[in-house]
Formats: structure tokens, sequence, C-alpha cells
């Protein structure tokens, strides 16, 4: 959403469909990163500063309004309806995204996979969890970067 969408949101299409290269899936990866910095985030400094950007990552910016999105084909009802972060919470979480060493943040997930799935809460995934977890951070992070660049805001929903 171009700088100005906040105060456009009313005249914002409901069929509005961002292109591909603005969207960002994180299937489950902020779930399992968000559990496992829980678990780990007392003491560990890494974990608590990555759970601090997480939360303020999945929330949104008072006043944001983008009712536009608050439909059948976009929200479900299940959980919270689309939220609004402003360029200026994009920026902030972007540099705080910077700064995180992942490795670091990852030191105490166990190596074998059934217990490393275990303790980010995905009993039965299949794979490298470790791997995921970094793939899917350094795409988030690297699509925050990409809108702080352009002045965008970011809409957040779960489907």
């Amino acid at each position: 959403m171009p700088r100005d969408g906040p105060r456009l949101a009313w005249r914002a299409d409901p069929g509005w469909d961002p292109p591909s290269e603005d969207l960002l899936d994180a299937d489950w990866t902020l779930w399992g990163l968000t559990w496992y910095c829980r678990k780990t985030a007392a003491h560990s400094r890494p974990a608590s500063r990555l759970l601090d950007i997480l939360d303020r990552a999945l929330s949104s910016d008072p006043g944001g309004d983008i009712g536009f999105l608050d439909h059948d084909d976009v929200y479900d009802g299940i959980t919270d309806p689309p939220r609004l972060l402003a360029p200026a919470a994009v920026g902030e979480i972007a540099g705080a995204l910077l700064d995180v060493d992942i490795d670091q943040v990852l030191t105490d997930l166990p190596e074998f996979p059934e217990a490393a799935a275990s303790v980010i809460g995905f009993e039965g995934f299949r794979g490298n969890v470790r791997d995921y977890l970094i793939e899917h951070f350094l795409a988030l992070r690297t699509f925050f970067l990409g809108a702080q660049l352009r002045g965008h805001c970011v809409v957040v929903w779960i489907d």
C-alpha cells in the first residue's frame, strides 16, 4: 500500500490484490519462532529481542483503517481482521530485524529434527527445522526491508 494508504483506505477497492512481489506467506514460521522465543527468552537476550520484534510485526498501529479488507475473500473471521503497520513502524521493524543474528537466537534449538519440531510446537514436522526457520526469517527480513525502502505500509493478516 502506498505511503498515503491509511488516509485513502475509505476509497480503496475491495478487490485489492497486491502483486506477488508485495506479498509474503510466512507459512507457520512466525508462530514457531514465537513459540521458541517464549520458551527461551528468560535466558536468551537474542530470543527475547526477537520475540519483541515478532510481537510488534504481528500487531498493528492504532487507527489504521483497512476495513475494506474485512470481507470473506481475505478474512475468514477465525483470527483478528487484517491489521496495518504504518511506514514508520515498518522501518522500525526492518531495522530491528537487521540486527537479529538468527543463528544466535536458535542456539538452544535441538539438533535432532523431532526434538527441534517439538520445541517450536511443530510435532510431526518433516525436514530440517533450523533451515526452515532461518529461510523464512530471512524472507521476513527481506520483505520488511523492501517495504521500508519503498515507504510502504504492511498489512498483516492470518489466513
